[in-house]
């Protein structure tokens, strides 16, 4: 996985390569239309929860807005919905917390028809670059992968989070799919992954996920969570403070008993196994530090498996412009913001997941907050104290589902780590233990584990537990695959 071996608090500023001036890749049409002229007052970079209220707050308080999105409808994961090929006629049936975001895309639409936003659709922005009093992002836009230029006074990261995946044996079989992954084929395909699925892995969205499958016609024999939920016993008073999570809480367990679903807790899918695709899963019990039991093996059949052990925030674009990061109680990487989501880059707010792993209700109050400060307003007492609420309970359960460090005791040495590579828990123990590598980035160098197509998403928690480091921040200068005749467009800089 690609790090720093710098300090991943220290602001680094700015990727050296300056903004394309007068070039190809400047002036060329994006999908949506690219806005010219003076610099937007603010670039919201992600239209999920958080990106689309603060654009919305935003315009409403006055600013020109520029929204990019890499997807084709607002949203993002949380309230993706079918496309409307499909003709899914109540696709709000598949979510919670709908009306929130209805509200909030209508006022897009209202927004963006005056003129106030520029939404900018199938864009995903590679760079932030700083042009001085400005910034420049560098965007891949619309199915032909076009070149697109936008020019911002401030920027808001929405950039939202991927899943974190622990590897077992047997995980790169056919079938096996992520908790979040299932729950988009869902939501976005209205396809199930299989017929009798497993859902595995920690965190409350194994939950949704299981309930959600069960309503669609889907089996589900078990829900198979690492973590305990007696760990939230120590965090009573914020549970307190948040009576509609212990709503929903009892919403998924009484899809659970409705449904016939077992919670298997303090348990983990141990090896998955099958030929031509997932057959059948091990389950095994496991003890404080996440290590299996001997002799508490079970063999639940199935023909797909769903799992994931909770969030990691996408920072790419904030750690290659330098932004201060803080390490969160489940033990990943988040930026550190101060009270009006402004990041340690000055002119740089951030919102959502990015700031750690909360919810979709704490990232459309985070991004209203985000759009006052950054239009020189004073936050609102009710959203700063709502968001008080909302954080504390996301330490709570960042803490209560926090990965064990002996989960890698389910990895054989033939186990494949990094599937983009095919590297194997013993080439990267070997490396660890036999060669000297004491970090990720020289495990990385010298088994090329995390140099694939996903650079590092799907292995790298994975990678730096082996290399026995916690995980550290990417810095990178694209976050995403990038044409190369886009970056030989960009003029030659001046260092």
């Amino acid at each position: 996985m690609p790090t720093s071996q710098s300090d991943p608090g220290t602001p680094a500023g700015p990727p050296k390569p300056a903004a394309a001036k007068g070039t190809p890749a400047q002036s060329a049409e994006p999908a949506a239309g690219a806005p010219a002229g003076d610099p937007a007052d603010l670039a919201v970079i992600g239209a999920g929860p958080a990106g689309l209220a603060a654009a919305v707050s935003a315009a409403g308080l006055g600013l020109r807005v520029t929204l990019l999105d890499a997807a084709e409808q607002p949203g993002g994961q949380f309230y993706r919905r079918p496309a409307p090929g499909l003709g899914a006629a109540h696709p709000e049936a598949l979510h919670h917390g709908w009306a929130a975001f209805a509200t909030r895309e209508a006022a897009l639409r209202a927004h963006e028809s005056a003129g106030r936003i520029t939404y900018l659709r199938l864009h995903h922005v590679w760079t932030v670059v700083s042009d001085g009093d400005h910034w420049t992002l560098h965007a891949v836009a619309g199915p032909n992968e076009e070149a697109a230029t936008v020019r911002a006074k401030r920027i808001l990261l929405a950039t939202g989070a991927h899943e974190r995946q622990l590897p077992f044996p047997g995980w790169t079989l056919p079938g096996v799919v992520g908790a979040g992954g299932a729950q988009a084929m869902l939501k976005g395909g209205l396809v199930l992954p299989g017929r009798r699925i497993v859902v595995a892995g920690s965190g409350p969205l194994l939950l949704a996920v299981a309930g959600s499958l069960a309503a669609a016609g889907a089996t589900v024999p078990a829900v198979v969570e690492a973590a305990t939920y007696t760990a939230y016993a120590s965090s009573t008073t914020t549970l307190l403070r948040n009576p509609a999570k212990l709503a929903e809480a009892a919403l998924h367990g009484g899809a659970l008993l409705r449904n016939g679903i077992r919670l298997l807790a303090r348990s983990a899918v141990v090896e998955a196994h099958g030929t031509d695709r997932v057959e059948a899963v091990t389950v095994a019990r496991l003890d404080r530090d996440w290590r299996p039991l001997p002799g508490t093996a079970r063999r639940i059949p199935c023909d797909a498996l769903a799992v994931g052990h909770g969030l990691v925030p996408q920072l790419e674009l904030a750690t290659g412009l330098g932004c201060a990061t803080l390490r969160t109680p489940d033990g990943t990487v988040a930026l550190d913001l101060d009270a009006g989501q402004r990041t340690s880059v000055p002119g740089i707010w951030a919102a959502g997941e990015t700031g750690g792993i909360g919810g979709a209700e704490l990232a459309l109050t985070e991004g209203e907050i985000a759009a006052h400060t950054a239009a020189g307003r004073p936050v609102p007492a009710t959203l700063a104290r709502r968001r008080a609420r909302l954080r504390a309970f996301a330490g709570a359960m960042a803490a209560a589902h926090r990965p064990g460090p002996g989960w890698t005791g389910w990895l054989r040495d033939d186990s494949v780590v990094c599937r983009c590579e095919e590297v194997p828990a013993g080439r990267i123990r070997e490396a660890a233990e036999d060669l000297g590598a004491r970090d990720a980035r020289t495990v990385k160098l010298l088994t090329r584990a995390g140099m694939g197509w996903c650079q590092g998403r799907m292995c790298g928690p994975a990678v730096a537990a082996l290399a026995g480091e916690q995980p550290a921040p990417d810095r990178r200068p694209l976050s995403c695959p990038v044409p190369l005749r886009h970056l030989a467009e960009l003029p030659p800089t001046d260092g």
